[in-house]
């Protein structure tokens, strides 16, 4: 099968690197002049310094040229997934589409295998997600992911797959989203936690707490438990709350120290936050720690604040 990657941010060039180990694939960038720049130099300077691109790698501005492989790793940030769905939705059809991106759309409340679903009828929808960052996986560091496909694919968990990328398949596509979306939420609280000094004993507090949220919620919208608390739920939230690899987690750490934070860097736990409270406030589900992830993001609490609305909570059962 061939195989081409639509979005050149780290995560995408790191796969695009991982997988030429197989054979040739295309990696598709939108700004023609990083393409120009990626060509030249082999080296995605801008996203992904230090890693030089396998010839077996063409790095394309042509979206028809990217479209016309069988299978297409979605790369780009979960909010810019719908409109790129709408303008290629005739040309994806039949196609298999592999989501990359952890998020929930928040214009419909959607997953990316449901979004695709929606958009792009005919095509075979599947989420890749689990923790992972670009540069481990770009330098061939051993790493291993969650695959979720409806139809139980062996033989595209075989085509993902590299010598250091070890990919596990499942069937519940809603778990594996969710547990790659809702990460995100906490591992902001646990970036807020160390940022603001307040320990490590807090931090794993918080994540405990934290991963029962995950699994009210996502339970709660027909996933499956075990889906949670393998790689692409607590493991990625391990990953991802304790690492400053993390955007989500880097935010976090700005918002407990008090200092700025490059507004131009996609931090998809913000808009995933948002989301969770309004899908929770529908459900009458109670996230308290969720909660106060979106009142800090937003700005209309203090860390002391939301540090003693969570220490003042009932006493209760575990």
């Amino acid at each position: 099968m061939t195989i081409s990657i639509l979005g050149a941010g780290a995560f995408g060039t790191a796969m695009a690197v991982s997988l030429s180990q197989n054979g040739p694939v295309t990696l598709w960038a939108r700004d023609a002049e990083q393409v120009r720049n990626m060509q030249a130099s082999r080296e995605n300077s801008r996203r992904l310094p230090g890693v030089k691109l396998p010839e077996d790698i063409t790095v394309s501005a042509d979206i028809e040229d990217a479209l016309a492989a069988e299978t297409l790793l979605l790369a780009m940030p979960m909010q810019k997934m719908a409109g790129f769905l709408d303008a290629h939705s005739e040309t994806l059809a039949g196609k298999t589409l592999v989501s990359c991106s952890k998020g929930i759309d928040l214009s419909t409340g959607q997953g990316p295998t449901a979004l695709i679903r929606a958009k792009v009828p005919g095509a075979r929808a599947a989420v890749l997600t689990g923790p992972s960052f670009a540069a481990d996986i770009a330098r061939g560091l051993p790493t291993a992911l969650t695959l979720a496909c409806a139809d139980h694919s062996e033989e595209l968990q075989a085509e993902l797959s590299t010598p250091t990328l070890r990919l596990y398949r499942t069937t519940d596509t809603t778990g594996a989203e969710l547990g790659g979306a809702l990460k995100n939420v906490y591992a902001i609280a646990a970036g807020t936690v160390i940022g603001a000094g307040l320990g490590d004993s807090a931090r794993a507090a918080l994540m405990t707490r934290g991963f029962a949220e995950m699994l009210r919620i996502a339970t709660e919208l027909g996933a499956r438990a075990e889906t949670l608390s393998g790689l692409s739920g607590f493991g990625d939230l391990v990953l991802t709350c304790t690492s400053t690899q993390s955007r989500n987690f880097r935010l976090g750490c700005s918002i407990g120290s008090g200092e700025g934070f490059d507004p131009s860097i996609t931090v998809e736990g913000v808009a995933t936050a948002g989301a969770l409270n309004k899908l929770a406030h529908r459900r009458g589900l109670e996230i308290p720690v969720a909660a106060m992830v979106l009142a800090l993001t937003e700005r209309t609490i203090s860390v002391d604040e939301a540090m003693q609305a969570l220490l003042a909570r009932p006493l209760k059962e575990e």
